[in-house]
Formats: C-alpha cells, structure tokens, sequence
C-alpha cells in the first residue's frame, strides 16, 4: 500500500480527491491513477506512454538523465567486461547471477535446445531467398507454437520457464539459418563446446563440409553486442510482448510480435541507418556540410546515432561498443573509411554548441553497425543479431508479467475525438 498521496482539484466539477504515489526502488515516483476513471469519470492523456509506467518490473532500470543502465540492479558496463551472455540471460530471467552448478546447467540446457526441428528447416524453403531476415524469424518464431505443446501451458511455472530457455536457445540458429537460406548455403548445426556467441558466428559463417574455427576476438565482440542488447526496460518492442502476454497468448506468439515490432526503423533499425548517413557523408571533409544540413530544421538530413528517447547523456552502451568496435578494427586489420568519419563527425559534433545544449550524445547505434559490418555481417542482419540479444530480455519481461497474480489483461483507454452520435439516413 502507499503511504504518500498526492491531492487533485478536478475544476469541472469542484471534486477533490487523493491519489496514492507509488515508490520504486530507483527512478521516479509514480501517481496511482487506477481510480481516476472510476471516482473522478476521467482518462489520463499520455499519447505513447512516455509519462506512464505501465506496470511493476525488477528487471532492467534507465536512469536517462545520468547515463545509467542497470540489469538486476548490476552496471551494464561491468556485465560487458566480466559476464558472459548466458549469464546474463540467466540473471534477466531468474533475478540473480548464477552459481557454476546453475550456470552449466543453464548452459547444458540451452544446447540442447539448441537445435531446429527438421520440419521447422522446411519452412525456410518457402521463402523467398531474397527475404528480410526479421520477416522469416517473425514467420519461424511464431510457427514454432505448432511444435512444442508440452511447454504451451503458461498456468505451469515450470512449462513457462521450459518454454523461455526454448526460446533463448533456438535464436541463434533461427537467425544464423536466415542468413544462410538467402545465400543458398545448408544450415549447419550447433557445435558441442562453444559458447553461445561463437556458436551463432559458426553457424552464419561456417561451410557445411568444412570445419571453421572461431575466431576469439569477434567471439568476445559478438558477447558485447548480445550483452549490450539484451534488455532496455518497457520499450516498444518489450511492451508489445508483454502486451501480447497480457492476453494469455503463447510464448512463441508473444516474441514473435517482439520481433515485428523491434524490425520497426525507429525501433531496432537504427544502426542501418547510421551506416547510410556515414556512406552518404562520404568523406571527413564532408562532415561540416553534414553538421550544418543537421542543424537545418528544413532539410531532411538527420544525423543518425545521436540522442536517445531516454538518455539524455551519454548512452553507457556506446562507450563499450566504441572501444569494441576500435579492437575489432585493429584485430582484423580493417582501416574503414566509415570509422574514420564516424570518429571525426563523433569529435565535431561534441564540440559544437547546437549539439551539447539538446545533449544529443552518440548512442549504442552509433559504433555497433561498424562493428557488425567489421565482423561480416551484411546490414540486413543487423536487426536480426538486435532481436537474438534481445529475446533473453523479452521472455524475462513475459515472465514476470505471468508471475505476477495481479496483472490481467492491458486494456489502453483512448481519448476519442471522432464523430459524434449519427444515424443512418433513413429510405436510403
């Protein structure tokens, strides 16, 4: 119960009234407007839900103003250098770290879940070659609910838990065989021994009759980005599962829906788009033309990779996958034109006052679509590597949702602006 209240005044009707404020561990306070319709006959107008906070979470917590992103209360910058990704699902999913004994287990299990269904295989026949990546996982994701009804009852918290793991398990082969399909190559299998990040490079790089050694660094990058990517509190995509898991619906339903919704431009897009920009930029010299095309509130030319919906610092991400994508670089011995604009443009725009007073730093965008271009990755895979990292987050999010006895299906309100009462014209 809360035991702070806020008092309204409603002038319309001269009612008066309190509001309980709810407290959080971190963050800000909230109002408690669950009665606001009942008692007072009025909506809160909150178009896109910036101002609301849409339910109860202990997962991931964005303090936007500060440049803090935390997963179960531990920095993401101290996950990125000492965890592993597995471990970090496992923390997303269950709320603590995993002992050894925990995490072998966890690790086990994912392997053998690993796998595809041969009949699953078969569905990506009937794609086109030329498909988007995101448009067959949305497709696989979802068919895989034709599959696994012994983990389908979301009443049973161990089917829930077993479904989950399922999920996390087959993303990587679900998306390295995208990749594969569209080039005509045979999907290779998981290898026993590798970790979750080099097994997924194995599987999208790997030649089926030959053997293909990982390669350690880009493994350990690819651990960064999944790590880096792995949750982001209530965003559009998070919220559209649990959304979707409000309802009841299936678990391979409701990260299906994640997925479509995280293919979105604005959305899980964005490291694309910062690629284009770069190419179109062209050159360092170009990069003050760029800057005041920028500033130019009539010209469609947008930096991309700058400012954040909720950061209004910098991104914490973004130091990390910079430096990473710099090692990368080095290690591969890659001199990318791109890098090199990317620094410059990075340097100018820091520097220059129209950018600092709107605090629009460089986000996680910025550098990772570099470093997955680095690796090998072609651009439309980007997403696709965006909703393997982030499938840990959602299945948590959809955990959690069923785990709590209180929450039963959202149910937006609008504020409704159309035509009033009409009637059918009459003899027509």
């Amino acid at each position: 119960m809360a035991d702070k209240y806020v008092d309204v005044v409603i002038s319309k009707e001269g009612q008066e009234g309190s509001l309980p404020i709810r407290e959080g561990t971190l963050g800000p306070s909230a109002v408690d407007i669950q009665q606001l319709y009942t008692t007072h006959e009025l909506l809160a107008f909150d178009p896109g839900f910036r101002s609301t906070a849409s339910c109860n979470s202990a997962i991931t917590f964005v303090d936007g103003a500060a440049g803090i992103l935390l997963y179960r209360g531990y920095p993401i910058e101290e996950l990125a250098e000492s965890a592993g990704y597995t471990e970090v699902a496992y923390l997303l999913m269950f709320g603590e770290l995993p002992s050894e004994t925990e995490l072998h287990e966890f690790e086990e299990a994912i392997y053998y879940h690993s796998l595809l269904h041969e009949q699953v295989l078969s569905f990506y026949q009937g794609f086109r070659r030329d498909a988007h990546p995101m448009a067959i996982m949305v497709g696989v994701v979802g068919a895989l609910s034709a599959f696994y009804h012994d983990h389908m009852d979301i009443q049973d918290p161990a089917q829930r838990v077993a479904a989950a793991t399922r999920l996390v398990a087959k993303m990587p082969s679900i998306a390295g065989a995208s990749y594969t399909y569209s080039i005509g190559r045979r999907h290779r299998y998981p290898k026993r021994g590798l970790d979750y990040s080099a097994n997924f490079l194995q599987m999208m790089f790997g030649v089926p009759n030959e053997d293909y050694e990982v390669d350690p660094i880009l493994a350990q990058a690819m651990e960064k980005i999944l790590i880096l990517h792995a949750d982001h509190e209530q965003n559009a995509s998070t919220s559209t599962v649990r959304l979707a898991a409000s309802s009841g619906a299936n678990p391979f339903a409701c990260i299906s829906a994640g997925i479509a919704s995280l293919w979105g431009p604005a959305h899980g897009g964005a490291n694309e788009a910062v690629l284009a920009m770069l190419e179109e930029i062209g050159t360092p010299e170009n990069i003050p033309k760029a800057i005041a095309r920028a500033k130019d509130k009539h010209h469609p030319f947008r930096l991309m990779g700058f400012g954040h919906r909720v950061y209004k610092n910098f991104d914490p991400r973004a130091k990390v996958i910079q430096r990473t994508a710099k090692n990368v670089l080095d290690h591969l011995g890659i001199d990318d034109p791109l890098l090199e604009i990317a620094v410059r443009l990075e340097e100018i725009a820091l520097e220059d006052e129209y950018f600092v007073e709107r605090k629009l730093y460089p986000n996680v965008d910025y550098y990772s679509g570099i470093l997955l271009k680095a690796m090998g990755l072609p651009t439309n895979m980007f997403t696709a590597v965006f909703a393997l990292a982030r499938t840990s987050g959602w299945v948590s999010h959809w955990l959690e949702l069923h785990n709590d006895p209180n929450h039963g299906i959202d149910r937006p309100r609008q504020l409704y602006v159309g035509s009033p009462l009409r009637h059918y014209p009459s003899g027509k």
